[in-house]
């Protein structure tokens, strides 16, 4: 005889006998209930804009128009749209008192051509003047005066591959038109004491009266 079981055993093996319900279910066959709670919907997507077409027109026209207001002062009052010209005397002055080379100055020329710079200074090997023009025509040119000795100043100014193109006579003096850096052109005067660069990105009947007008 097998020895006898104690009553509070609880047996190994939870299957139930065929046609019997898990232990773990009910009798009924339904699940155990679950959190009554009911899940909450998802939340609307953070910072959706809600504002319709019209109302962003209104918001960009009230940006623009103080922009609008604003350009119009800086144009209409204070020039905006005019280049800051300089008065090339003290430069030309200065130039003149170092007596390093002979100073020549445009004469002649209309309003319409407005001096924006003008320095002089001395460099290594020489002195050098710089007066820069905008033209009529709207175009940058720099007029060049130095006693730089011309195998140095052509390459550092025109770039390596600056080439001379042919002589040209203006106001009677002979020039040579060179290539330079970019879409550029230059007029140079060769002279003993000093080297003379007309360059810029103008047109040549620009550059040519830039040049003749050196007194």
């Amino acid at each position: 005889m097998e020895p006898a079981q104690p009553a509070d055993r609880v047996p190994a093996d939870r299957t139930p006998p065929d046609g019997q319900p898990p232990a773990d279910v009910p009798a009924g066959g339904e699940p155990a209930a679950t959190d009554p709670t009911p899940t909450p919907p998802p939340a609307a997507a953070a910072g959706k804009s809600e504002r319709s077409p019209k109302d962003m027109a209104i918001s960009l026209l009230v940006l623009l128009v103080p922009i609008a207001l604003l350009l119009a002062f800086y144009r209409g009052f204070l020039g905006g749209d005019q280049a800051t010209t300089v008065d090339p005397a003290p430069a030309i002055e200065q130039a003149r008192s170092a007596n390093v080379f002979p100073v020549s100055q445009p004469q002649g020329l209309g309003s319409d051509w407005k001096t924006v710079s003008a320095r002089y200074q001395t460099v290594e090997n020489g002195a050098s003047l710089r007066l820069g023009y905008l033209t009529p025509e709207g175009r940058g040119v720099q007029l060049l005066q130095s006693s730089v000795p011309a195998d140095r100043l052509l390459p550092a100014e025109l770039t390596s591959q600056g080439q001379p193109q042919g002589p040209t006579e203006l106001a009677g003096r002979t020039w040579q038109l060179y290539t330079a850096r970019g879409n550029q052109q230059a007029l140079v005067l060769l002279e003993p004491t000093r080297t003379v660069i007309v360059v810029g990105d103008a047109r040549d009947n620009e550059l040519r009266e830039l040049a003749g007008s050196l007194r």
